[in-house]
C-alpha cells in the first residue's frame, strides 16, 4: 500500500508506517507548503492514500465533487504525537481492506468511514 503524508502529519507516523515497509511520500520532506488540490492529484495520480490533519481536504472531496483514492484525516488534537501516531498505526493496519476509495476519520474513540461513490 502507498502513502502520502501532508505536511501537518507527524514524523512519527511516517516512520512507523515506513518501518512496516509501506510505501509514504512526505509533503514534509520534500515539497513542503503545497497546495490541497496538488497535493490531491499527487495522490491519485500515484494511487497513494492521503493522510491527513487539514479539514480542506473534506471541502475539495463532498463540496468541489473532487476525485480522490483514498483519504484519512486525523481529528487527535490532544493527544501527543506518538499517541496519536500509534492509533492512526493501528487504524491503518486493522483497515487495509478499507483505505482505498474510502474517506476516514480518525477522532478519539470514533472512526468514520464513508464510501467514494462512483
Amino acid at each position: 500500500m502507498k502513502f502520502i503524508a501532508d505536511e501537518g502529519v507527524d514524523r512519527s507516523l511516517v516512520i512507523l508506517l515506513r518501518q512496516n515497509d509501506w510505501d509514504v511520500f512526505y509533503v514534509a520532506e520534500s515539497a513542503s507548503s503545497l497546495e490541497d488540490e496538488f497535493v490531491l492529484e499527487l495522490a491519485n495520480s500515484e494511487k497513494r492514500i492521503l493522510i491527513t490533519r487539514d479539514k480542506d481536504f473534506g471541502e475539495l472531496v463532498y463540496r468541489l465533487q473532487k476525485v480522490h483514492s483514498g483519504i484519512i484525516l486525523v481529528r487527535m488534537e490532544e493527544l501527543p504525537s506518538k499517541s496519536r501516531s500509534q492509533k492512526v498505526f493501528d487504524f491503518i493496519s486493522h483497515h487495509l481492506d478499507k483505505l482505498e476509495g474510502y474517506f476516514a476519520v480518525i477522532q478519539p474513540g470514533n472512526v468514520r468511514l464513508r464510501k467514494l461513490v462512483e
